[in-house]
């Protein structure tokens, strides 16, 4: 049982669903605290202290739906990181060439045999 839940869990897509969805929560809180106070008062700053979520055009909320947006932007970065940093964890780009067995090494080395054994007699009918 140990050994099938180790398969399961080593699985690509399941590690890719399973950081996407603990991140996605446990940074939900953080991403949106960034937002609210970090980036909307900063980008205030350059369009004259504009609460980017009472931004309306007519009865659409749009500042809200950028603040979404960014957050969105935000956590789909850090999953990204998260990921790439699993892929390479487990696909190392170095990996060591496999080496060939002893049977296909006394095969080759008897193929290369045959062909000098070959090239010599042709050599010696001339």
């Amino acid at each position: 049982m140990l050994k099938e839940f180790k398969e399961f869990i080593s699985r690509g897509n399941v590690i890719d669903l399973a950081v996407g969805v603990i991140i996605g929560g446990a940074f939900n809180k953080i991403v949106s605290a960034l937002t609210k106070y970090i980036l909307n008062p900063f980008i205030g700053l350059f369009l004259g202290h504009i609460n980017l979520s009472s931004l309306t055009i007519g009865m659409f909320k749009i500042g809200d739906f950028l603040n979404a947006v960014i957050e969105f932007l935000i956590i789909s970065f850090v999953v990204f990181l998260i990921v790439k940093a699993i892929n390479k964890l487990h696909h190392p780009k170095n990996e060591a060439p496999a080496q060939p067995s002893p049977e296909q090494m006394s095969e080759q080395y008897l193929e290369e045999i045959r062909d000098l054994l070959k090239q010599n007699q042709n050599s010696s009918q001339k």
